[in-house]
């Protein structure tokens, strides 16, 4: 990290078991990535340290060039382990690791950006084949093919029908890659 890692202590006295295990963890994000330029970690003991039942939370943050901040708030109700300082430290650094690495993934391409979906409508079926063509919205027609309609919809559509879909290029030119029909409650 280029610059120091920052904790914060809330409702509690600072503590060297604490500060200890949130540097132990934050050394092993590097492992993750060398990219990371900075990590803040905010543990926020309960309000009342009279009863039991009280839960720690975990806030970290951290930056990292060409990426926006990893952010993780580690708080459950429905955990009670989160009793003990460690174990909800181990766990919020454990979510940060995953964004991390999903981070990682994202800056080297590794992860497929989602396509939109097109809307259209079916124009015309081959006679005798199970494709036919969908117009799009600028007036071109994109062909289909049977196989490409979700959910084994193809015996429901007709011409007029209202489709969303994926265009991508085949050998002969623009053809949806997934179809999916919208009922009549999806109209634009």
């Amino acid at each position: 990290m280029q610059v120091p890692l920052e904790i914060a202590f809330q409702n509690s006295e600072p503590s060297e078991a604490i500060r200890s295990e949130v540097e132990k963890q934050a050394k092993r994000l590097e492992r993750f990535s060398d990219r990371i330029t900075s990590c803040h970690v905010a543990v926020v003991a309960p309000q009342t340290r009279h009863r039991h039942g009280d839960l720690f939370k975990i806030d970290i943050r951290i930056a990292m060039p060409e990426h926006k901040d990893v952010l993780v708030t580690k708080t459950h109700a429905d955990a009670p382990e989160h009793e003990h300082v460690v174990v909800a430290i181990k766990d919020a650094f454990a979510a940060a690791q995953r964004q991390i690495e999903d981070a990682v993934r994202e800056m080297r391409g590794q992860v497929k950006p989602h396509q939109a979906e097109d809307h259209g409508r079916v124009t015309k079926f081959l006679a005798g084949e199970d494709c036919g063509f969908i117009e799009t919205a600028d007036g071109r027609e994109v062909y289909f093919h049977r196989n490409s309609v979700l959910d084994g919809a193809f015996q429901e559509l007709s011409v007029g029908s209202e489709v969303r879909f994926i265009e991508e290029m085949g050998d002969k030119g623009a053809q949806a890659s997934t179809v999916r029909l919208i009922g009549k409650h999806h109209l634009l």
